[in-house]
């Protein structure tokens, strides 16, 4: 039977999500603000925990309703046969999301549906179920968009971008379900060598060796919120996290550098933890130094951006970064996300794509830039005629 669900995820990744999402089999793709509305059956939903690579949860909606103040949202929630989806014994936790003027706290949003689900089995059974915030058996989300709210169910438990490889961190680690919209983006499908050399903690490298190897990101994780709810299949769940059909074999090289050897050794911790060494080589290497591994290949790349993480010259080392693109990375495509502009200028070298996305709570532009031989007009000329 096939219900509605919404993939919640980052701002920029919401059209990647959604060709995930088609590739997937799902039906009724809707891009919509950070999320993707679609319809499937708890297949598809096991599917889309285990395999996005670029959501950040899975919901469930079963109810949507008008509320103008949270007295009006208590009285709808009150109203639901919870009895279809928990017991008094279920513990719960709500999340809120709220973008309206008439509801100005989501935690008090919040507060109002703990209420009513609270009040409803007190009434019928003179017992409130617990609410529990640390790893509660009913994940339940409410979201209000002005005077529209749905609420659903959270079948994916802690975000999805916290795959369960990292063991540890360097700062201002990339989010891996930004990493993995970024290499989407790129084009990336582990046909040429990758590098990326400001690689940090390593999310980059991982991210890539999974989508060269088409593994699913979910495959690391202890557990998702369906396998509490009271319908879960697992016996097809299993079939599910079983099924490495869609793997494909990767016949290139993963090349990982920074300067800082301890970024080299928390990213050897990860890549470890992922078992992905087999593809992933890392050095120590300041970017002056960089070579390019083959011809062809693929860059991107989270260099510092002078906000969180500094570099005691910033703008030289995207300077840097500009020259060695410029001199040994002819015949290549390198990708760079950064939240300075003027950062970006100073690698010297015009952008073919420009993309704006948010990296936790920075608006960056990640950009494209195409490394070709001779003048840029004769490339350019070159590749209309070839198409």
């Amino acid at each position: 039977m096939e219900f509605e669900m919404i993939a919640k995820t980052f701002k920029g990744l919401e059209e990647v999500l959604a060709t995930e999402l088609v590739a997937m089999g799902a039906n009724n793709v809707q891009l919509q603000r950070r999320a993707v509305s679609f319809t499937g059956n708890q297949e598809l939903m096991y599917r889309a925990n285990m395999q996005l690579r670029t959501a950040s949860r899975v919901l469930k909606p079963i109810a949507a309703f008008k509320a103008l103040n949270p007295d009006e949202v208590y009285e709808q929630v009150k109203k639901i046969d919870w009895e279809k989806y928990m017991s008094v014994d279920t513990t719960f936790a709500i999340d809120s999301t709220v973008f309206s003027d008439e509801f100005r706290h989501s935690k008090f949003v919040a507060y109002r549906v703990k209420d009513a689900i609270a009040d409803h089995f007190m009434e019928k059974y003179d017992k409130r179920p617990s609410v529990r915030l640390d790893n509660p058996q009913l994940m339940i989300n409410i979201h209000v968009a002005q005077n529209q709210c749905t609420l659903s169910l959270d079948s994916s438990g802690e975000s999805l971008h916290k795959r369960g490889y990292r063991v540890a961190q360097t700062d201002a680690p990339l989010n891996e379900a930004l990493a993995a919209g970024m290499l989407l983006m790129s084009g990336w499908e582990g046909k040429t060598d990758f590098i990326d050399p400001m690689c940090g903690s390593g999310t980059l490298l991982i991210e890539a060796a999974l989508i060269a190897l088409n593994i699913p990101p979910g495959i690391f994780r202890r557990e998702f919120a369906f396998e509490k709810w009271s319908d879960f299949n697992s016996e097809l769940f299993d079939d599910v996290y079983n099924d490495d059909s869609l793997e494909r074999p990767f016949e290139h090289k993963i090349y990982g550098s920074d300067i800082s050897p301890l970024a080299i050794k928390i990213a050897d911790k990860n890549v470890r933890s992922a078992g992905l060494n087999k593809y992933i080589e890392l050095k120590v290497l300041p970017v002056q130094q960089l070579e390019a591994p083959s011809d062809h290949c693929l860059m991107v790349t989270n260099p510092p951006y002078g906000e969180r993480i500094t570099s005691p010259d910033i703008f030289g080392l995207y300077a840097s970064l500009g020259t060695v693109l410029k001199h040994k990375f002819a015949g290549s495509s390198a990708w760079v996300i950064s939240s300075h502009e003027e950062c970006l200028d100073k690698i010297g070298l015009k952008p073919s794509k420009k993309v704006q996305l948010l990296n936790g709570s920075l608006e960056c532009l990640y950009c494209q830039f195409e490394i070709f031989e001779g003048k840029r007009n004769d490339f350019v000329a070159g590749k209309k005629k070839r198409y």
